[in-house]
């Protein structure tokens, strides 16, 4: 190697050490290619994220209505034992809810869950043979009517 080459080497050297590059590069890199993510990393991050998320989310609000039921189930058979204990001492059925509330075999009347009110469904002795509430269940849900049945048309 001549002294020529020598020196234009150790000059590439130099540059590059104070350029922060490595040898044989003559540009030092891009800041913005080192501090942070590219377009298509981000979209693909968050293509992931959405697609488990739809996953996720309808389980979660099945799991949510589903406990709804069952403590709307629990407070009905609260009710129901209230009513059986307030007949077994009183000797007659409360003529409303809050007459069981009154006599204190229940602090309050629990709250439905699914219709979020504290009205329930009442229902009478069978045949009539008393007056009063016989039993409890759950409100009637708002929302669309049943189907009904469709009819048969005779073709002429």
């Amino acid at each position: 190697m001549s002294a020529l080459s020598r020196s234009l080497r150790m000059m590439d050297l130099r540059t590059a050490a104070s350029l922060k590059c490595k040898p044989g590069r003559r540009s030092p890199p891009r800041a913005s290619r080192a501090a942070g993510f590219t377009l298509i990393e981000l979209l693909v991050v968050f293509s992931i994220l959405a697609l488990l998320l739809t996953l996720a989310t309808p389980r979660y609000f099945k799991a949510l209505d589903g406990g709804k039921e069952k403590v709307q189930a629990q407070n009905i058979a609260t009710l129901r034992d209230a009513i059986d204990k307030f007949r077994a001492d009183q000797g007659k059925y409360p003529a409303r809810l809050q007459e069981v509330v009154d006599k204190r075999y229940l602090r309050e009347i629990p709250l439905d869950p699914v219709s979020n009110s504290r009205t329930w469904e009442t229902l009478p002795v069978p045949n009539g043979a008393e007056p009063g509430i016989y039993d409890v269940r759950a409100p009637a849900a708002p929302g669309p009517l049943p189907p009904t049945p469709a009819t048969e048309s005779t073709a002429p």
